[in-house]
């Protein structure tokens, strides 16, 4: 009997232990599932060929920091202060974003955090860049760097008529004056913290939405004058970094041509590589992209 209570005993005490390693190794990927590195699954054939539908990517938060804000608050569509972890670097162009979607659905007049909404797209112009697209290229003013999937804009350049394949032509601001396409586009300075830009139509049109998310207030345009809320503003400096992203496959994917420009906050983190792999349709892994690196 004594025997056997000992052995009780012991076993209480391993399955104990045991228990605790299970809470330090869950503590643990949490912590690193929150600071460092996350997982993503690709949904749509928009970053084609470099990310394929049933792709799952690791995200490497650390290069700008981990976001930490208010979930709850963002869950119930509420405005929330972002604050980041120091990070070890900056993004670059060509880089492959995930990021929260900046408009909610169908609302593309103000800016505002999807929380629920992931999107993955390629950066072609960072903070303080101009850019243009000129002939379906996309073009950085003083970058020779090839910008985005060449192939794509090959393919949309030589479309005679692109709105007969289903490709929506105009792009953002949306104005006729400005008459930009997906062609002939810009130029447009992305805008980067303490960037002063004057205040007119043209500026407007171009940073209404990102100028009233920084203030909390509409800019609009009244009888020739540029209105903040109730006042007339003849410049503007800039309190955040933004960029520029587009899909791999433009053909046919909603990126900043068509939505404008993404606030830095919003940026989850820089996608790193494919840990695994599935065909939507077989539902069999992809050997080959397994633990691909993302280029």
């Amino acid at each position: 009997m004594i025997k056997i209570r000992i052995d009780i005993k012991k076993l209480g005490a391993r399955i104990l232990d045991a228990l605790f390693l299970a809470c330090c190794l869950l503590f643990l990927f949490f912590l690193m599932q929150l600071f460092c590195f996350t997982s993503f699954r690709i949904p749509s054939d928009s970053m084609e060929p470099a990310l394929k539908d049933g792709d799952r990517i690791l995200v490497n938060k650390m290069i700008k920091g981990a976001r930490l804000f208010d979930v709850f608050a963002a869950l119930d569509n509420e405005d929330v202060t972002i604050y980041r972890m120091p990070g070890w670097g900056s993004f670059k162009r060509n880089d492959i974003l995930v990021f929260n979607f900046p408009y909610q659905m169908n609302r593309w007049d103000s800016v505002r955090m999807d929380v629920m909404q992931y999107y993955v797209k390629r950066c072609v112009a960072l903070p303080g860049d101009t850019l243009e697209i000129r002939g379906g290229f996309y073009k950085v003013r003083g970058c020779d760097e090839q910008l985005g999937n060449y192939d794509a804009q090959q393919y949309l350049a030589n479309l005679k008529h692109p709105e007969q394949y289903g490709i929506v032509v105009g792009t953002f601001p949306y104005d006729e004056q400005l008459g930009w396409t997906i062609r002939e586009f810009g130029p447009l300075p992305i805008p980067q913290k303490g960037q002063m830009v004057m205040m007119n139509r043209t500026n407007c049109l171009l940073y209404r939405q990102l100028i009233g998310w920084e203030q909390k207030k509409k800019l609009r345009m009244e009888d020739g004058a540029i209105l903040l809320g109730d006042s007339v503003v003849t410049q503007y400096r800039f309190q955040k970094d933004y960029y520029f992203v587009s899909g791999d496959n433009m053909a046919n994917s909603q990126d900043s041509r068509y939505w404008g420009m993404l606030p830095e906050e919003y940026i989850v983190g820089k996608a790193s590589r494919i840990w695994y792999s599935e065909d939507k349709f077989t539902e069999k892994p992809r050997w080959d992209r397994i633990m691909q690196k993302i280029k």
